[in-house]
């Protein structure tokens, strides 16, 4: 039957619910119970129990199963959370219960009301007294929809995966969690939680391309955030010295299972802090998560094992690029490193070509991701980065190629990125001077000058540390999923072909 024939099916029956003198769509239904409270509660109980000891319930859902047999029958309720059947014998529910019972359909909502039971089977049962109509379910599930896996029905539809899924239900539970204990975390170390602008006049606090808008009130272009950082520490130089911000951070890239234009993230500041306080707090953070979430410090994400006790491996960026080169039999030095011909001969031996007027930063940058990062199971911060990817990170004292700044990387996935403020404004506006000679080199994602920036850090910024957390990289390690597309309820998909909506 096709889909046009199962919704003509549908309205006559919806019509002839009507026509009974039901109210199709009523405003609520007042339940005793959730499905699950009335597993917990009766469950236990044998059948001889609920006979001498009557048990009423009054409870709702989503019907799941359907079977029928002349004068009575049988039907799964699920109300998201949990899953209980109910029987309807004619001569036992209320008008017109038997004839709603008749006109029902998979999807449809119902309210029953009646004693709990034991079938023959021993499966806890609600014995119906009074039936009601709920909503009405115009669209069929898809077929097989108990095991639905098709990733663009899913992915479109989540509604839809919802219903057929229950693992994908935890998932976002899950989620739910981890975005809890994060705000519970920073809350006892006293943090203040804030919110910054999500349009700004100048995309900054990242090296990214945006979406632009337009404000027609103010007659100018605006930005979506690209991250809130710049924002986040001029509240730092306004004195509030420990803040946080739980956000949803819009990047114009390309889409991949890691990356997705909208993602949330969580970005933390402290005053008189610096990135080895951040690796502190880090810790901190991932110990409380796989505790609370987890239930202990050994995760299993893609099929290894991942140990999260503290303290996580710390490797300098130039040391780590060595060991990936032996691994694939090519030696190097830190010196050689720092030679520019050296770095491009590398890039063709690991099958890249060297980008045109590339900087020294740029290129070490290109190897590391192409020869390390895929491989880091185990919790690991590379640390000291080169200077010209790392416009607002402070100098490193020792070595002015590189800088205080940390990526956090777990399961092959980037999870975190920190580092010393910069807070020098004199050093700040040459940063933005590099970035904007990048941008003329044809670099879309070099930062742009942000002269309201320069000015706040002319009242004084304290020494500061900083991060940011990708909140759906995390939440794809907490619950094994293999693509953020999996931790996010509605990713961005092409749309089909004549449709403007999500679907």
């Amino acid at each position: 039957m096709s889909d046009d024939q199962i919704q003509s099916e549908r309205r006559k029956k919806l019509e002839a619910l009507r026509e009974l003198g039901v109210e199709v769509y009523p405003t609520r239904y007042d339940r005793s119970h959730t499905l699950v409270e009335v597993a917990a509660l009766y469950e236990p109980k044998l059948g001889e129990e609920l006979e001498s000891s009557p048990s009423s319930v009054r409870v709702a859902g989503r019907i799941m199963a359907l079977r029928t047999f002349g004068k009575a029958g049988f039907a799964h309720l699920s109300d998201g959370e949990g899953r209980l059947q109910i029987y309807v014998r004619k001569d036992q529910v209320q008008e017109p219960g038997f004839k709603i019972f008749e006109k029902l359909d998979i999807g449809d909502f119902v309210g029953v009301e009646g004693p709990l039971i034991r079938t023959k089977t021993g499966e806890l049962t609600v014995s119906v007294r009074t039936l009601t109509f709920l909503s009405k379910a115009l669209r069929a599930l898809p077929e097989k929809w108990h095991g639905l896996s098709d990733v663009e029905i899913r992915y479109r539809q989540r509604y839809l995966d919802l219903i057929a899924n229950p693992e994908v239900r935890s998932i976002f539970v899950n989620r739910s969690r981890i975005i809890r204990e994060i705000r519970t975390f920073f809350d006892e170390q006293g943090y203040i939680e804030v919110e910054t602008p999500m349009l700004q006049a100048i995309a900054g606090g990242a090296v990214a391309r945006p979406f632009k808008t337009f404000h027609n009130a103010l007659g100018m272009e605006l930005y979506m955030r690209i991250a809130p950082e710049l924002y986040l520490k001029r509240l730092v130089v306004g004195g509030l010295g420990k803040v946080y911000e739980i956000n949803r951070n819009f990047r114009n890239e390309g889409i991949s299972t890691r990356h997705n234009p909208e993602f949330t993230m969580l970005e933390w500041y402290e005053a008189f802090a610096d990135f080895e306080n951040m690796i502190e707090v880090t810790e901190k953070l991932f110990l409380r998560l796989a505790e609370r979430i987890n239930g202990g410090l050994v995760l299993t994400y893609n099929g290894k094992e991942i140990d999260l006790s503290p303290p996580f491996r710390r490797v300098p960026m130039l040391t780590a690029i060595q060991q990936g080169l032996a691994q694939r039999n090519i030696e190097t030095t830190d010196d050689k490193l720092r030679e520019r011909n050296e770095l491009q001969g590398l890039l063709k031996q690991v099958g890249v070509e060297p980008e045109a007027g590339a900087s020294w930063g740029k290129m070490v940058t290109k190897i590391f991701e192409v020869v390390v990062e895929p491989d880091i199971v185990q919790p690991t911060f590379i640390i000291e980065f080169p200077r010209e990817v790392s416009p607002l990170s402070k100098q490193k004292p020792s070595d002015p190629q590189l800088v205080e700044r940390f990526e956090l990387f777990i399961g092959g996935l980037e999870c975190g990125n920190g580092f010393s403020e910069l807070n020098d404004p004199e050093e700040q506006r040459k940063r933005f001077e590099d970035q904007l000679k990048e941008r003329e080199r044809g670099d879309g994602e070099a930062h742009l000058m942000d002269e309201d920036y320069i000015d706040a850090l002319c009242y004084g910024l304290p020494p500061t540390g900083g991060e940011g957390l990708g909140i759906d990289r995390v939440a794809m390690l907490f619950t094994d999923s293999k693509s953020i597309r999996d931790v996010i309820l509605f990713p961005h998909l092409r749309p089909k072909a004549g449709r403007h909506s999500a679907e």
